[in-house]
């Protein structure tokens, strides 16, 4: 049977490694807290007592971790799952980390003998439990090829950018430009409701007007009612993805990125107000009246 080890049982990589099961493999599975994997032992996965474990004999190690940091220990540690690969088993980075991590951790890898496979993903928690994530991919073709098994259970699309990094360049400009929205809903409707405006006109008009985007349509109404039961995203997160992409974006460009800058700064104080709450907290500090 063939094995994957899944590393990272967040919001995201529970329901990805779920879909593994779901899909036949046999899985071993690492998280730094057991009590997330509690569900998918009881389903079949095998608990694994480090990164090292679980790959060990794997034919895929697939991880879905925080950052650059967390990406960086659960490969390379002293108890990383590079310690225990077998040569020519793929490595499958799903995570949102920087451009110069991505391509650092490939050359990594490549050079001990691995096949390094570039895979940041979109979509939603209930997307990824349900196999409807976007991919995307940065790797040499044949790689992407020999990866397809393991990436179909996880995916509707996947959508194949060039060579290991090229993934993670456009997840940074997306999150980037989804950092930019979110944070200019929590303006636009702070104002309204500091100007009196009748807020259920407010929505009516934002989700059918010219500036709606899938983004505003699924934070304007929230964040108006405040309902940020389910934090399916945090603005720590949001905040880190934004800073590797302004990192990113002064590396390339001649003019400084204003726009993202400003975005990393929004989120700098949602950090500050609640971390690991919803990204959508925003509007509670941005809609204080004068």
């Amino acid at each position: 049977m063939t094995t994957v080890a899944f590393i990272g049982l967040g919001r995201m990589g529970h329901g990805m490694a779920g879909r593994y099961l779901d899909a036949g493999f046999s899985v071993a599975i690492w998280n730094r807290s057991k009590a997330k994997a509690e569900d998918l032992i009881t389903r079949g996965a095998r608990w694994a007592a480090s990164p090292a474990d679980a790959a060990d004999g794997a034919d895929a190690v697939v991880t879905m971790v925080a950052d650059d940091g967390a990406s960086r220990a659960v490969w390379l540690g002293n108890d990383g799952a590079a310690t225990t690969m077998k040569s020519g088993t793929l490595a499958i980075e799903c995570s949102t980390v920087s451009y110069q991590h991505a391509l650092e951790l490939s050359r990594e890898l490549r050079g001990r003998g691995f096949v390094y496979v570039d895979s940041p993903v979109t979509g939603l928690p209930d997307a990824a439990a349900a196999g409807r994530l976007t991919l995307l991919v940065g790797a040499e073709p044949a790689d992407l090829e020999q990866a397809r098994p393991y990436l179909a259970p996880l995916s509707t699309t996947i959508r194949h950018f060039g060579a290991v990094g090229s993934g993670t360049v456009y997840k940074l400009i997306n999150n980037l430009m989804g950092a930019i929205q979110i944070a200019g809903i929590a303006e636009g409707l702070a104002i309204a409701e500091q100007a009196g405006l009748d807020m259920k006109l407010v929505l009516e008009a934002i989700e059918t007007g010219v500036a709606a985007s899938p983004q505003v349509i699924r934070h304007s109404k929230r964040m108006a009612e405040r309902n940020f039961a389910d934090a399916t995203f945090t603005a720590a997160l949001r905040q880190k993805d934004a800073a590797y992409a302004v990192a990113l974006a002064e590396s390339l460009l001649s003019a400084p990125p204003i726009m993202g800058r400003a975005a990393v700064q929004s989120y700098d104080r949602a950090k500050a107000y609640a971390p690991d709450d919803d990204e959508g907290k925003m509007i509670e500090i941005v809609s204080r009246p004068k």
